[in-house]
């Protein structure tokens, strides 16, 4: 099947899809549900665990930029290690799963226009910069079975990114109640450690030369 085209808008249409479409639809569609899964964001990185990831989000400053220039870094170091999600095989994962390795970890929704129109980008980055040192994890939290994400990828050309999931929207609740959501797309620069060092809400072009040159900085590549 030949892979649909991206819908081509310009950023800025973005950031106002992004206002419009990933806030009110997040309101109406993912925080409906506010109850546990058994998910979470660590709390407030204790014993030093996430100290380094201050220095590291300082030193990214340079670098959030252009297409990026909407990702900011925590105010106080929080762990993701406990972020748990589905992988390709349907098996358990967490952050913590991808020890040594950068991730930007994407939490999208295939109802969400702005996550519609980056996932293109995202997969593009993996394309082009994904190796053992950096991946893109974006999560699915479409509720019920897999059609809808499945029938998206493929319709895309969504073919460099790993199929992962959380039908419970457990990801995008651990991360509001963290005060690191407030609708769709979500984006975050974890570290190697597990760490938070930068996020942002709303769409980006991820495969500019802005966000290439943040992953390089962040990922040391």
């Amino acid at each position: 099947m030949t892979a649909k085209k991206p819908f081509g808008l310009p950023s800025v249409k973005l950031v106002l899809l992004a206002a419009v479409a990933g806030v009110i639809a997040g309101a109406a569609a993912v925080y409906v549900k506010e109850a546990g899964y058994g998910n979470g964001v660590g709390e407030t990185a204790s014993s030093g665990q996430c100290e380094t990831a201050k220095d590291r989000a300082a030193a990214l400053t340079p670098f959030t930029k252009g297409q990026v220039a909407a990702m900011t870094a925590p105010q106080t170091p929080i762990s993701l290690t406990n972020v748990a999600f589905k992988g390709p095989d349907g098996q358990p994962l967490s952050v913590g799963n991808f020890s040594g390795k950068t991730l930007l970890l994407n939490v999208w929704a295939t109802w969400c226009v702005p996550c519609r129109e980056e996932m293109p980008a995202l997969n593009a980055l993996q394309k082009s910069m994904g190796n053992d040192k950096f991946e893109v994890v974006a999560v699915n939290i479409d509720t019920g079975d897999d059609e809808k994400p499945k029938a998206f990828r493929t319709d895309y050309g969504i073919d460099k990114l790993g199929y992962y999931r959380d039908s419970t929207m457990g990801v995008f609740n651990a991360l509001k109640k963290q005060g690191l959501a407030f609708g769709l797309p979500v984006t975050l620069l974890v570290d190697g450690k597990g760490c938070l060092i930068s996020a942002m809400n709303g769409p980006a072009a991820w495969d500019s030369d802005d966000a290439k040159n943040l992953v390089k900085a962040a990922a040391g590549i």
